[in-house]
């Protein structure tokens, strides 16, 4: 039969014959990943089902970046149990303090997940990897555990959306605003237990560090994975992280059945930004001009990769940060933070008047390092803007991409890059 994207890769990893969506297949794990906050409850379960080493030292996965440094007894406490546990199972792939870095950053760039992977993580964000052709999806940490002993799992054949970007992109639109806009046109449950699989011209000239933060938000929408067809921009970069011999050409079969197809034209489309409180709540930058907003934060698994830090760098340069605003600037692993170093950007930053901080979460999840007080409002780069997620219940997060939110950072209120 003809395969759709989620189809062939996980037909890769079973010995079932895949013949419908909605079958459950046996399927190899390529790698299982874990925070310091998902991490030990993984541990917990590994040890409660009597398993005592894990199935593959190079593939289980620990980085500790939700906390990073972590802020308290409690957060320092989860890493050392999953140091402890690092260090008992002798795993490779233990990431903390100096070189570690935004988990979903980190991974492709140290080519420690490819094109045509199966990867499980307990962090719902996992589907970033379909950015690079990976069928990657979080689970709970029970699921982590067994992954981790046994180097399989059980996975539902998802059914698939397809989505064709097409038209001509305006110059500060980017990935992010794609993924708003098409949140906006499915709803956050539109793609509950889907593979949405993106395609079109638009798509296929996209650089790869965008389609990463679009398949990053597929759970914004439901999804189970976003994938994207691995081509010569994939295989290029692959080739630059960690990962020299890929030569897979690897995309949907011609006549694949889709259950829905999704079309969106671009062409005059302006960045967008999502109101609170869901990321579906999408509306034109233009049309949120006066919104004063005390916190921008620039980074996270969806923003922090180094073209991110570069549009948010543009926007900045020669500029200041408006007067009672802070504006965090979070590279996402050492390596982002090393090349902004090397190409002048930090001291674009500091010289705007942004806080530059490590290679963490930090204020995405509410975690540290940006936390809102009550009333408060912040534009950010990161991925959720539920009601509380960056802090106080009675705050206000909006999401856009990182020249909007650098522009917005000069203003003073949400507008983009052309207002200023």
């Amino acid at each position: 039969m003809a395969q759709t994207l989620a189809q062939k890769i996980l037909q890769a990893h079973t010995d079932d014959e895949i013949r419908s969506d909605g079958q459950i297949v046996q399927c190899r794990l390529s790698g299982v990943l874990a925070n310091d906050i998902t991490g030990p409850l993984a541990i917990k379960s590994f040890h409660g089902m009597g398993a005592t080493k894990v199935f593959d030292k190079d593939k289980v996965f620990l980085v500790m970046d939700h906390f990073t440094p972590q802020k308290d007894i409690d957060s320092a406490n989860q890493v050392m149990v999953s140091r402890r546990f690092a260090q008992e199972q002798g795993i490779t792939h233990y990431y903390e303090g100096g070189d570690c870095g935004v988990e979903h950053t980190l991974l492709p760039e140290l080519g420690l997940v490819g094109p045509g992977d199966v990867v499980i993580g307990a962090d719902s964000h996992t589907c970033t990897y379909g950015g690079i052709g990976a069928f990657a999806t979080g689970m709970g940490s029970t699921d982590i555990a067994a992954g981790m002993a046994l180097g399989e799992t059980w996975i539902k054949v998802p059914a698939t959306i397809r989505v064709n970007i097409t038209g001509t992109m305006g110059r500060w639109l980017r990935g992010k605003d794609l993924m708003l806009l098409l949140i906006k046109t499915i709803g956050v449950d539109g793609a509950l237990y889907r593979a949405l699989e993106f395609g079109g011209s638009v798509v296929d000239e996209l650089p790869v560090e965008g389609r990463l933060t679009m398949a990053n938000m597929a759970i914004e929408a439901g999804g189970k994975v976003g994938l994207f067809a691995v081509d010569e921009l994939t295989r290029k970069y692959c080739a630059e992280h960690g990962r020299p011999d890929v030569t897979l050409d690897l995309r949907a079969d011609g006549g694949a059945t889709y259950e829905r197809v999704v079309d969106i034209d671009v062409t005059g489309q302006e960045p967008v930004v999502a109101c609170p409180h869901l990321p579906s709540n999408v509306k034109n930058v233009s049309e949120c001009r006066n919104l004063p907003v005390q916190q921008v934060v620039i980074g996270s698994c969806t923003n922090g990769r180094f073209s991110d830090m570069c549009d948010a760098a543009q926007v900045l340069r020669g500029r200041k940060v408006a007067k009672h605003l802070r504006c965090v600037v979070l590279p996402s692993t050492p390596a982002v933070w090393k090349q902004c170093l090397r190409e002048g950007l930090m001291e674009i930053f500091m010289d705007a008047g942004c806080i530059v901080g490590p290679c963490t979460c930090g204020p995405c999840l509410g975690g540290h390092m940006g936390i809102l007080g009550d009333g408060e409002r912040a534009i950010a780069t990161t991925n959720r803007n539920f009601r509380g997620r960056m802090g106080s219940l009675d705050s206000e997060v909006y999401l856009s991409n990182p020249a909007v939110a650098a522009a917005s950072a000069v203003a003073g209120e949400i507008c983009g890059p052309d207002q200023l």
